[in-house]
């Protein structure tokens, strides 16, 4: 490729994109809109500026967004949540993938003559946009409701249907048996061979090499071995014939108990971000416009017919679940597009034969233009909703805490566990007050998890890790960090990341005390005229001054920003 056209389409993809996003959040539209229609603009099947022909391969790139989005979100993913979620997954799920395709199946046999291709196809279709929907939800707020968990729930089990989905498109092709040199035995002990080695490299392995990486300081490696984590995961589960997003999400639930947990999830944020904006851009660029064009009627049916039964169902089937009226039409709308995986399966059934050029142009239309309908139609479920005469159940708060699930809300966060950081989590501890810690010694995160407490290895000044640990919804932050300069660093980070939140911070001196005030602490404490005051007052009470009268001195001297001691260095500097 030549490296100038390289650039010019990477510049024009980057403004366009930048732009569109700009412009539609700006009107309420949502960004996943702007990326989906900025795809189409530039799309090799619009008339104007193209930035590649080869949508098929930088769709197949980007889909690593959606491999990093499901490692993220089972990093935000507690066993014991997944568990809870048994119900939801394997009974809601999969009714509603049966039903769905079913319906959909023979909606297609009016257009098919024969049964496995309408069958391939509505089975196809009934997969909703795991990216999309997710993506949707963490925009909005909405993963750790009722409706967002229950969502999940289904498109999890989406996700594992693809296995069974894949294994069918040979099946039509030969119009006969499995091939004998793939025999079923041999298809299972590889998929449990394969989902094996995730989950035990997940529970011991990556974490051993992490410690050790900590132990050497080896930020680079720690990055690496994160990123090799989550491939290898998803390599794994391809190489079984299952989904590599499965993987990944199974790699992300094995680390969510890990105490590195939330520094790997700073690391992966704006990686995952990048790439499922560019998975959203050539999504838009596969709408194939000419044939739309061509038969716009056709493909307007389409897409209203399989729109319209996975909202019914999906309401039906919610309703039986018990999610509640005003839930179940938020599930059914969020759910109720084409997905992603769907490119997949007719890529496959069209190199087999069973598919040809025109039905798999059609169906890629379809996905396509449903995933563009997606925001209209979570906003139409809002609308629709709120009319309902029943609200919307709470939201579990300690959802929002991955690292809390089941606990109450972290109140507190500490940056910087030793000494003094221990000593405030331990007071914190004695009155109940929820909190978690941060400590960049891998020594004393192991040491104090093991006794139980809520530490976990990070850089309280890194802003991803901010981002990951949601300090905006924190009450305080304690900043107990020996290195000043790293305090004041850190201090400046959080005042713009959550400029609401009480920031108190330990110093060394009063010049330290000073900056951290202009990097924007709340309150900061000098350590050393604090234990100087210490000593005068039980100097003073030595000397049978009321402890009364020592205490109003010490609040008076607070009161006034050390003045006193403040006078008295300043005196002793002059002289």
């Amino acid at each position: 490729m030549d490296p100038k056209s390289f650039v010019s389409s990477a510049v024009l993809l980057l403004v366009v994109a930048a732009t569109a996003v700009t412009l539609f959040r700006h009107f309420g539209l949502g960004s996943i809109l702007g990326l989906l229609v900025a795809g189409l603009f530039i799309g090799p099947h619009t008339p104007g500026l193209t930035v590649t022909g080869n949508v098929d391969d930088l769709r197949n790139f980007t889909e690593i967004g959606v491999v990093l989005l499901l490692f993220v979100i089972g990093l935000e993913m507690q066993p014991s949540r997944l568990w809870e979620l048994r119900r939801t997954l394997f009974g809601l799920g999969s009714l509603q993938i049966i039903l769905s395709g079913l319906a959909i199946a023979l909606y297609f046999r009016l257009f098919e003559s024969e049964w496995s291709v309408a069958l391939l196809l509505g089975m196809s279709l009934a997969l909703s946009s795991t990216a999309l929907v997710v993506q949707t939800l963490h925009e909005d707020g909405q993963m750790a409701s009722q409706h967002g968990q229950t969502a999940f729930a289904v498109l999890l089990m989406q996700d594992i249907a693809v296995v069974p989905l894949m294994a069918m498109i040979p099946i039509i092709a030969d119009n006969g048996p499995l091939p004998m040199s793939t025999p079923l035995w041999q298809q299972l002990a590889t998929v449990i061979a394969m989902v094996g080695v995730v989950l035990v490299s997940g529970r011991y392995l990556v974490p051993w090499l992490l410690e050790r990486l900590t132990r050497q300081k080896n930020r680079d490696g720690f990055f690496l071995v994160v990123l090799a984590a989550v491939f290898v995961a998803a390599f794994a589960m391809e190489h079984a014939g299952m989904s590599m997003a499965l993987g990944a999400f199974l790699m992300g639930v094995m680390l969510s108990r890990s105490r590195y947990s939330l520094q790997i999830h700073a690391i992966v944020e704006p990686h995952k971000g990048l790439l499922m904006s560019l998975f959203f851009v050539a999504v838009g660029m596969s709408v194939d416009v000419e044939m739309l064009m061509a038969q716009p009627l056709i493909a307007a049916l389409h897409v209203f017919v399989i729109v319209l039964i996975k909202i019914t169902v999906l309401f039906v089937l919610c309703l039986i679940f018990e999610t509640g009226r005003g839930n179940a039409v938020r599930i059914a709308f969020l759910l109720s597009q084409a997905g992603e995986f769907g490119f997949v399966l007719f890529g496959a059934a069209k190199a087999l034969g069973v598919i040809d050029s025109a039905i798999f142009a059609m169906a890629i239309a379809v996905i396509s233009l449903s995933m563009l309908l997606t925001p209209a139609m979570v906003k139409l479920s809002e609308w629709v909703a709120r009319r309902l005469p029943e609200t919307m159940k709470p939201i579990d708060p300690s959802l929002n805490y991955p690292w809390q699930t089941g606990q109450p809300v972290a109140r507190v966060v500490i940056g910087g566990y030793g000494r003094v950081g221990h000593t405030i989590g331990a007071v914190l501890n004695s009155h109940g007050i929820p909190y978690i810690a941060f400590e960049s010694d891998p020594e004393l995160v192991a040491k104090w998890r093991g006794e139980g407490f809520p530490v976990y290895y990070g850089d309280i000044g890194n802003p991803h890790l901010l981002t990951a640990a949601q300090i905006e919804q924190a009450d305080l932050v304690v900043l107990t960090i020996d290195d000043q300069h790293a305090a004041i660093n850190a201090t400046r980070l959080i005042r713009a990341h959550a400029p609401a939140v009480v920031i108190v911070a330990r110093a060394r001196d009063l010049t330290t005390c000073d900056a951290l005030f202009r990097a924007g602490a709340s309150k900061a404490f000098p350590e050393a005229v604090e234990a100087s005051l210490r000593l005068a007052a039980e100097t003073l009470e030595g000397l049978g001054i009321t402890t009364s009268e020592v205490d109003d001195l010490l609040h008076g001297v607070r009161q006034t920003d050390y003045a006193l001691v403040r006078e008295a260095v300043e005196g002793n500097t002059s002289t």
